[in-house]
């Protein structure tokens, strides 16, 4: 068992009978799905939301029964993965694009599980690039007053030889900030830029955070904060 998967698989002990569940989406949390499949083989009856086409798919594919928002009001928790955890478990999320979905999961979940191996562990946010999800229509202005604000690197991110596109219909700009010092003041500063749909830094929305270690061990860390 490797990191990913024992954090993965920790956290499914988490899922417990009759609850609705969110899943994530990224590699980590793949073991999750997966490892909530197998207990649904085995009898768990849960309802889930996915946060991406390809956590949907996954889902699917071990018989997790699917819903849409429409027919709940919260979670009673969603299991997602993050691509650098800080100490006071503020999250840089995205890598996989679908930061808008795991934010509106998380944020409607009454416990938030964060999984992830220690190599995201860090002491300051911002070595990992930050994604920046943006409204296609005058893209290029947004960019350039993030670029004018913040004076750091953007990058549109790219595939297939064109402009990535979310599962939202959007772009992604991948902002090179550096050490975060105050990701808070940044969250906020980003949520409130006119063409700025949603950014990955998660500040204040993990309430559980597992850390998988390359010998099948975790770490649990726990906030009542949030």
């Amino acid at each position: 068992m490797n990191a990913k998967q024992a954090a993965g698989y920790r956290a499914a002990e988490w899922v417990k009978d009759g609850m609705t569940v969110g899943l994530g989406t990224g590699s980590t949390a793949y073991y999750a799905i997966e490892r909530i499949g197998q207990r649904v083989a085995e009898g768990l009856r849960i309802r889930a939301i996915a946060t991406s086409n390809a956590s949907e798919e996954l889902a699917l594919k071990y018989h997790i029964p699917i819903i849409q928002a429409a027919e709940v009001d919260r979670l009673d928790l969603a299991i997602d993965g993050a691509d650098e955890v800080d100490p006071q478990m503020a999250l840089i999320k995205g890598g996989g694009g679908a930061l808008l979905r795991e934010k509106l999961v998380a944020k409607a979940s009454d416990r938030f599980i964060v999984i992830a191996d220690s190599n995201k562990v860090v002491p300051h946010l911002g070595a990992f690039k930050l994604p920046i999800e943006l409204v296609p229509f005058c893209y290029e202005w947004t960019l350039k007053g993030l670029k004018d604000r913040y004076n750091v690197p953007f990058e549109m991110r790219q595939r297939d030889g064109g402009l990535y596109v979310t599962d939202n219909g959007n772009y992604i700009a991948d902002a090179s900030f550096g050490q975060i010092n105050d990701p808070g003041r940044l969250s906020d500063e980003l949520k409130a830029t006119t063409g700025v749909v949603e950014h990955g830094l998660f500040v204040g929305i993990a309430h559980t955070v597992v850390i998988g270690h390359e010998d099948g061990s975790t770490d649990v860390k726990e906030t009542t904060d949030v």
